[in-house]
């Protein structure tokens, strides 16, 4: 049975997409479950308070009060404010006050839990949410195989070949007026490949409750490197020291909307896609899955109100002209079809539950999010990587420890720039989605004047069809990894419109 039919239209504002921090290779994402009700937690639960879009928030501030909530910041740009309250049944009672359209509780599980969750959670999931652990970390400078006249590091660079970037450099490496803002886990600014590209003046950290702050130390990295990997592959500079990007002269914002604990909560990720808005950023990338359920449900009125929000703020930077690209998840589900989630809520003790086409990953199912998927070296579906017919818009490079490169290295994973100045392989959705992102960023580069729509519309224009595998893909061989492909021919079913195409976005 189908979960979703959602068409998806070339060359109109299409799109879908996520990946865990990184959403490295794991099973373990969910969808949403039965919300535990708010409670009083020191300092309180927090909230997504609805009211209408574009219109002084006065009136839902004071009802925030009145119920006994308190408001910590007010987006009236898209009718949301950011509340929390120590009252059980803050949600409820909001809800029926005057001008409020909608209220829902976006992580008062992990609030309630009586110990720390993050150990329990990545145990479960093998910790799903952030990618597996960085491998071979290059320490040496980056200075690789000194007989190369360039950046020595691309010798096992095989997936900037998998998409022709190779190729497109020798025409373009993109502008260096096109941002691309990295919605992430915060970008090293002091590495060596990825410096001459920082734009600090576009940098925010949304993780102090949603609250935007500017501060250098608000969007570095503390406790992951997941955004440093991920803004190399979208931009390494050309400077003849480790790893190329697939745009080296364009810039990165990093915009930090993963918390300490490795969380995406609502909020983080409302100010982010705002943030980009209202700064200039012309791409967005978000290699991750919006906490605390992979799959927020419309039919629990705290989940629904959150999908409206967050759909609010992404929608607002599309508007704005901002491309919004996500990964699609690395459990290798096929997101067309009805799923049985596990795993959420992951900041608690998950449930069980089936889940059909009234539950969401956000932010990639959301309409005009371009979503990725993952393929190895062979161009060929990464074994972990999510898929689904009306889900999947493109496909890219995200790694597959099965796919082996003919490399020096030989590995199949994606070489980028790590946290220290350092260098190492991660594979994910979360590798895949930034892939994308540089050749959205280049083809923003060589036509600056075309708006948001036109730009994807030539992301899948310009992709290379590649034809579902005949039968079941079984990539091992015994059986873990099962997927099929629906579209034949097209491919649909696993790649979307095909292999992103890096020469194409410079012609």
């Amino acid at each position: 049975m189908h979960r979703r039919s959602r068409l998806r239209l070339l060359g109109a504002a299409v799109v879908l997409a996520t990946a865990a921090t990184g959403l490295a290779t794991a099973a373990g994402q969910a969808s949403a479950a039965p919300a535990a009700p708010a409670a009083a937690a020191a300092g309180g639960a927090h909230f997504v308070v609805l009211g209408d879009e574009g219109r002084n928030l006065g009136q839902v501030e004071r009802a925030v009060r009145a119920a006994g909530g308190t408001v910590l910041k007010s987006w009236p740009q898209i009718g949301v404010v950011i509340a929390t309250s120590t009252s059980a049944d803050f949600a409820t009672v909001v809800r029926g006050k005057q001008g409020v359209r909608g209220a829902g509780a976006t992580r008062n599980l992990a609030e309630l839990a009586t110990t720390p969750p993050a150990a329990r959670i990545a145990a479960a999931q093998g910790n799903a949410k952030t990618l597996e652990a960085t491998e071979a970390v290059v320490t040496n400078g980056g200075k690789g195989n000194p007989t190369d006249p360039g950046d020595p590091l691309t010798v096992n660079q095989w997936n900037l070949k998998s998409i022709k970037a190779d190729q497109a450099h020798a025409r373009s490496g993109g502008s260096p007026n096109v941002v691309v803002g990295v919605l992430d886990s915060g970008i090293e600014a002091t590495h060596p490949d990825l410096a001459p590209n920082i734009d600090a003046s576009r940098s925010v950290g949304c993780t102090n409750e949603g609250v935007p702050d500017t501060s250098p130390a608000a969007w570095a990295p503390t406790t992951s490197d997941h955004g440093t990997h991920v803004a190399g592959i979208i931009a390494a500079a050309k400077n003849g020291v480790g790893v190329v990007g697939v745009a080296p002269n364009v810039k990165l914002a990093s915009v930090k909307v993963v918390d300490d604990e490795g969380y995406i909560y609502p909020e983080y990720a409302i100010c982010g896609f705002v943030w980009a808005a209202e700064k200039g950023i012309h791409v967005t990338n978000n290699s991750y899955f919006i906490d605390p359920w992979f799959l927020w449900c419309r039919t629990d009125a705290d989940q629904r109100a959150v999908i409206t929000a967050v759909t609010r703020a992404v929608n607002y930077s599309a508007h704005r002209g901002v491309v919004n690209v996500a990964a699609l998840g690395n459990s290798n589900w096929d997101l067309s079809h009805d799923i049985t989630d596990s795993g959420s809520p992951n900041n608690g003790t998950p449930v069980t539950r089936e889940t059909g086409p009234e539950c969401l990953n956000l932010p990639s199912e959301i309409d005009g999010v371009v979503g990725v998927s993952s393929t190895g070296v062979k161009n060929e579906k990464s074994y972990f990587s999510n898929y689904g017919i009306t889900e999947t818009d493109v496909a890219a490079p995200g790694g597959d420890r099965m796919q082996i490169p003919t490399t020096p290295d030989a590995n199949g994973r994606v070489l980028s720039t790590v946290v220290g100045g350092a260098w190492g392989y991660k594979q994910g959705t979360s590798m895949a989605s930034p892939h994308a992102a540089g050749v959205v960023a280049l083809i923003r580069s060589t036509h600056r004047n075309w708006p948001a729509p036109l730009v994807i519309g030539a992301l899948h224009v310009g992709a290379d069809r590649q034809a579902c595998p005949s039968g079941v893909y079984d990539p091992d061989g015994t059986g873990a990894w099962l997927a099929t492909c629906e579209g034949g021919r097209s491919g649909r079913g696993f790649y979307g419109s095909g292999l992103i195409d890096a020469l194409a976005a410079v012609r």
